[in-house]
């Protein structure tokens, strides 16, 4: 990593560290239990002796039907909560399940081995560990999320991370959802996190207990996946209808304004705006997704001869869409 590369990665990761609360991880991963037998699930961006997501795997190794599990974190060699990243060691760990027959992991039972770099999952060394995964699952940096995600889609990887509800309409991000490569788990909206000492407050949703733990709550944070599960499968009841009054059509793209995900109508053929919180009730043999505004770089007016890049309606923006429509 160069100089300003490593500056820049240091002053982002002062307020990029989010650690996962254990409720959260068993609350999503319980609907993909079919996917992880004879698998091996790579956590990379993790500290393995006190992620969550470590424990839940090793601690589930046996009940998932795991091959192997494998974590590494950024300059992780203490084995306190928070590293800081200050280590002169980065180490990765492995897991083959029990071997005692005590039912639990032990230390005994955890190989642990040194990393020659920082452990950045970028590196060449955490690429060669993430070419054995099948499957990756993990809290990624929010402000890495782009590059994140296109190491994975490279490695042809399967994945269940933890993203910003904003990340749906990256424009690194959005063509994959609308290739059906990639969607929403099951849960999402307001999950809370706990930081590091060092974590900068911030003037909302930001709290101490009473032990002097920091934590961080957010409110549009979502699981995104490539794997399969039921709720993706369940179909939209749909009971407006459509009238022009109700439903106008965009000044600057060919669609009409819905508002809500609940008023969609159900008699309309063409396209619509909807909000994004659309995906999380997306159902791909319902509704296509056609586009989106704020996506690929480019304005949305291009459709019409204009600039922008949000829909309007009387010239007045709306905020992110989703552009899609009803399967027939």
């Amino acid at each position: 990593m160069s100089g300003n590369r490593s500056l820049h990665a240091a002053s982002r990761a002062k307020n990029d560290e989010f650690y996962t609360e254990l409720s959260d991880i068993e609350k999503e991963l319980r609907h993909y239990k079919k996917h992880f037998q004879g698998k091996t699930v790579y956590c990379n961006c993790d500290d393995p002796r006190v992620s969550n997501f470590f424990h839940y795997f090793s601690y589930n190794f046996e009940h998932l039907g795991l091959k192997k599990l494998i974590a590494t974190c950024y300059k992780s060699q203490h084995a306190d909560l928070f590293s800081q990243n200050d280590s002169e060691q980065a180490v990765w760990l492995e897991y083959t399940g029990d071997k005692d027959g005590n039912g639990t992991p032990s230390l005994d039972e955890i190989a642990v081995m040194p990393l020659q770099g920082d452990g950045d999952f970028r590196s060449a060394e955490c690429i060669e560990l993430l070419k054995q995964a099948d499957i990756v699952v993990t809290n990624p940096p929010f402000s890495l999320f782009r590059e994140y995600v296109a190491q994975l889609v490279e490695y042809g990887k399967q994945f269940l991370i933890i993203g910003n509800q904003n990340a749906i309409t990256y424009k690194e991000i959005f063509p994959l959802i609308k290739e059906n490569k990639l969607w929403l788990g099951n849960h999402g909206g307001d999950m809370k996190f706990k930081v590091p000492s060092h974590y900068e407050p911030r003037p909302t949703r930001y709290w101490q207990d009473e032990s002097g733990q920091k934590w961080r709550s957010m409110g549009n944070t979502f699981w995104f996946t490539n794997l399969d599960h039921d709720k993706r499968h369940e179909e939209l009841i749909l009971y407006k209808r459509y009238s022009p009054e109700e439903y106008p059509y965009y000044d600057n793209y060919d669609a009409i304004e819905v508002s809500k995900v609940a008023e969609i109508p159900c008699d309309f053929d063409g396209v619509m705006g909807v909000p994004i919180t659309f995906l999380d009730k997306h159902n791909p043999e319902q509704f296509e997704i056609v586009g989106c505004s704020y996506s690929y770089g480019e304005p949305i007016g291009y459709f019409h001869g204009g600039t922008d890049y949000s829909v309007t309606i009387g010239g007045i923006h709306k905020y992110k869409r989703l552009f899609i429509k009803r399967k027939k």
